[in-house]
């Protein structure tokens, strides 16, 4: 009896710090950090870099044309964890917005990645287009430097 409560007492304690360690990943599963840019043009987007500095006015200018012009937040929230307050539950299909405060997410994907994304959409999802038809390629690296910055500690 006691070696049994003993294994039971250890496979706990196992399958709990699994949970814990794996709870920390959750927000950055395998297809979150899966590329969204086709295999055929994926080095080419990752040799792209933000040509605007990474200085308080860019970012807040970016900050400005995600809560406006780029409706950015309609669908990242505000505070950048992509659930924006405006989704009704069951309306969008395929993957959620990106949660822009994960950490491996943004560690995963490139400035150059992201620009293209928001060049050309991001197939399987309901993110469209926005560079030319909503910002320029300038506001682009705007608003990739405020997303950026939900990053930072």
């Amino acid at each position: 009896m006691t070696n049994r409560v003993g294994n039971t007492s250890m496979m706990l304690l196992m399958v709990g710090t699994f949970l814990i360690v794996e709870g920390l990943t959750w927000a950055a599963d395998k297809t979150v950090l899966r590329p969204r840019v086709p295999r055929e043009q994926i080095e080419a987007a990752r040799s792209v870099t933000n040509p605007l500095p990474d200085g308080e006015e860019t970012v807040a200018k970016g900050k400005a044309l995600y809560e406006g012009k780029a409706f950015c937040k309609t669908c990242h929230g505000p505070d950048g964890k992509g659930l924006g307050a405006d989704i009704a539950p069951g309306t969008l299909k395929g993957p959620l917005p990106r949660n822009f405060t994960d950490k491996k997410w943004q560690a995963a994907r490139t400035d150059g990645e992201l620009f293209w994304i928001l060049k050309h959409g991001s197939k399987g999802t309901a993110m469209a287009p926005f560079v030319p038809l909503v910002l320029t390629e300038e506001e682009a690296w705007q608003v990739l430097r405020y997303v950026r910055s939900f990053g930072q500690p």
